[in-house]
């Protein structure tokens, strides 16, 4: 048995065998009848629909590079040489570099013969494993595979449920369990190391083998980058620094609820004045509309042209200073589509800015009834084109925000300005998508003032992406796309290094039968109050949902949630300063708190917020107890002051009361002391 040392980094190896070892931890084992990497070709078969995509391949070969030669050595590292067989003559070399814990594989020779490529990585039956970006069904993703494409989540995700069945026979869109808008081929190991693989390529990260981790990715990568962390958290912070960090969000950000609303500039104002009067502390509102609407059969939906609509909205331009001198911030909506009757369909068009198709025409997308092109963002004339289009038409304005929409739709087959294959953009594309609008922001100095949500990410997204939120969840009470599900994406998100995470208070998508009902309008706002950001959706049909202001006992729920939220505020703006310059995320699992509790790693549906507050959100209909884990420690219930030393316990959760605990001897216990003073009732 040989072996090379080079501090952390060691590889032994004789014969035909080999394994690579990493501060302790094995990461690669290589045997003739089991090699750690695979190269072949495939053809692949993709059609989308409206965001959603059916995928096929046909693996046409696969074969293991069995053979091996360790060669040249650095002060960082070595080369290894894999072949099929010692006597081929096709060699895929790997150079291992190592450097404060981390461990690079960089990879060259003939990279560019195989469009398939698998490498497995070492396991152990009892390891977790979770990321892979925004995971909204499983947080620990052992026992499955997940194939990382960006594209719409899908109706119900769930191929059991009734939903995801009618999704699927009426629009092709039910999606699956994998399915997401933000994937992202990064796994962190309870072995506390994170792999990350520097690819764009369609990739499926298969965790369902007890000994090893099988990754593909179709295309060779050009490096798959591994790191040690001493904790949890400072993986997730070591990843982050590689990744890139969100700013801290605008003061404002913390003043109130972000209302969401939408029908023109009389009623917007009605709105805030009826909020208002009853003592509900608004911090701003968000009319999506705000460019004019468009009604399809899906539901309200918006005119794609992103320039004010002073029929819609007449005298807009004074309102938004009216509204923020008193303290209320105006948010809207854009994306990176234009719609085909539009003004600047038609300027994007004479200066040749859109994605083509195979006939060298402009690429018209499907968005729902209605027509789109894609402003080319690999075209440098059209990204600062469309960084101009916000600047001018939306920060010039004087909105504060807006939500950064979609991202997924690049077709495979389009043809792109710096003539990459769309299949190697398609996942690139939300991270192109956040850059413009990153750009567009700090270009006009408007950082500390403006911020942005989007929904689509990808690697990259960490650095531009300044707030996420889960997309358009279903308005019920699913695990796999209800409310339940904004927890584990929010969780695993931050594991990979977007921090700031929110979702549509009281869900947006109501089909086949779905209504949002007042219980889970109210579950939803205490679940968010909970949270670095409180903003409600009426959804894309608001008359078959129940809103906030529809009874006094919701909008009595929505003044008590922001005012908890607001009361919040020291400690939610310390928890995103954290996440700015440490990469720690504001929503935690619990492992990241209590690594020596076993039973903390399974737990999705219960999370830290920040370091002393737990949470466990009632997500399930008809519920007035709850069932909550506490990590072996002395905690006070929020609403009761009652203490508990942990384990399972039950507790009274009537709505307004979700079940919150912060630990005893917290330096914010006096904070947390004056919601239960203000709102827990005397006996």
């Amino acid at each position: 048995m040989q072996t090379k040392q080079k501090q952390g980094l060691s590889i032994q190896y004789q014969d035909n065998t080999f394994e690579v070892v990493l501060d302790g931890r094995k990461i690669l084992e290589h045997t003739p009848t089991s090699p750690c990497l695979f190269v072949g070709q495939g053809e692949e078969k993709i059609e989308m629909y409206r965001g959603n995509y059916e995928i096929e391949d046909y693996v046409v070969e696969r074969f293991g590079l069995k053979s091996f030669e360790v060669m040249h050595e650095s002060e960082q590292g070595f080369r290894v040489d894999f072949k099929r067989t010692s006597m081929d003559s096709e060699t895929l070399s790997v150079a291992f570099s190592y450097e404060n814990q981390n461990l690079k594989l960089d990879f060259s020779g003939d990279r560019k013969s195989f469009n398939r490529f698998w490498v497995r990585i070492a396991a152990d039956s009892t390891e977790k494993v979770y990321g892979c970006g925004e995971q909204m069904s499983h947080l620990n993703l052992r026992g499955k595979h997940f194939p990382l494409w960006t594209s719409e989540p899908g109706v119900g995700r769930n191929k059991k449920t009734y939903t995801t069945f009618l999704a699927d026979l009426h629009d092709q869109a039910g999606g699956d369990y994998y399915h997401t808008n933000y994937p992202q081929p990064t796994f962190l190991s309870s072995k506390k190391y994170f792999c990350h693989v520097d690819t764009t390529a369609y990739a499926d990260f298969d965790f369902r083998k007890d000994h090893y981790h099988e990754l593909q990715v179709w295309e060779v990568p050009s490096q798959i980058m591994f790191e040690t962390g001493a904790s949890i958290k400072e993986l997730v912070s070591r990843l982050t620094h590689h990744l890139g960090r969100q700013p801290e969000l605008p003061e404002w950000t913390y003043d109130g609820i972000w209302l969401g609303m939408q029908g023109g500039t009389d009623e917007v104002q009605k709105k805030i004045d009826a909020a208002r009067d009853k003592g509900m502390k608004v911090g701003a509102v968000w009319a999506q509309d705000w460019q004019g609407k468009r009604v399809t059969s899906f539901g309200r939906r918006l005119n794609w042209n992103w320039q004010w609509d002073e029929n819609e909205y007449p005298e807009l331009d004074q309102k938004l200073k009216e509204w923020k001198e008193q303290g209320i911030r105006f948010l809207g909506y854009i994306n990176p589509y234009l719609i085909l009757d539009g003004e600047l369909y038609k300027e994007a068009a004479e200066n040749h800015y859109f994605v083509l198709n195979q006939q060298d025409d402009v690429y018209l997308v499907d968005f729902g009834e209605f027509d789109c092109g894609i402003v080319d963002l690999t075209n440098p004339a059209a990204f600062e084109w469309y960084k101009g289009v916000i600047q001018k038409y939306m920060i010039d304005f004087g909105l504060d925000g807006w939500m950064a929409d979609f991202g997924e739709y690049l077709p495979t087959d389009a043809k792109l300005h710096n003539g990459e294959p769309a299949m190697l953009m398609h996942n690139a594309w939300p991270m192109l998508w956040a850059k413009v609008n990153f750009e567009a922001v700090d270009e006009a100095g408007k950082t500390d003032e403006i911020v942005y949500f989007m929904r689509a990410g990808y690697t990259g997204s960490q650095k531009y992406c300044r707030l996420l939120w889960a997309g358009d969840q279903s308005v019920n009470w699913d695990l796999d796309d209800g409310i339940a599900s904004v927890i584990p994406a929010a969780l695993s998100a931050g594991l990979v290094g977007n921090g700031l995470h929110h979702s549509d208070i009281g869900g947006y998508t109501s089909l086949h039968g779905n209504k949002r009902s007042k219980e889970l309008l109210l579950r939803w706002v205490e679940l968010a109050a909970f949270t670095p950001v409180m903003r409600s959706h009426e959804g894309n049909r608001p008359t078959d949902s129940h809103q906030y202001d529809h009874d006094e006992d919701t909008m009595n729920a929505f003044i008590r949630m922001t005012d908890v939220h607001v009361t919040l505020a020291p400690y939610l703006k310390d928890l995103v300063k954290e996440n700015t310059e440490k990469g720690i995320p504001v929503q935690r699992p619990l492992f990241m708190e209590f690594e020596d509790d076993a039973q903390t790693y399974d737990l999705q549906y219960q999370y830290m917020l920040g370091d002393d507050v737990l949470v466990a959100p009632v997500y399930e209909e008809a519920a007035s107890q709850w069932n909550v884990y506490l990590p072996n420690e002395t905690w006070v219930h929020l609403w009761s002051g009652e203490e508990f030393d942990g384990g399972h316990v039950e507790v009274s959760a009537p709505i307004g009361q979700p079940p919150v605990f912060y630990r005893k001897g917290s330096g914010y216990a006096d904070l947390f002391g004056k919601i239960r003073e203000k709102y827990t009732p005397a006996e």
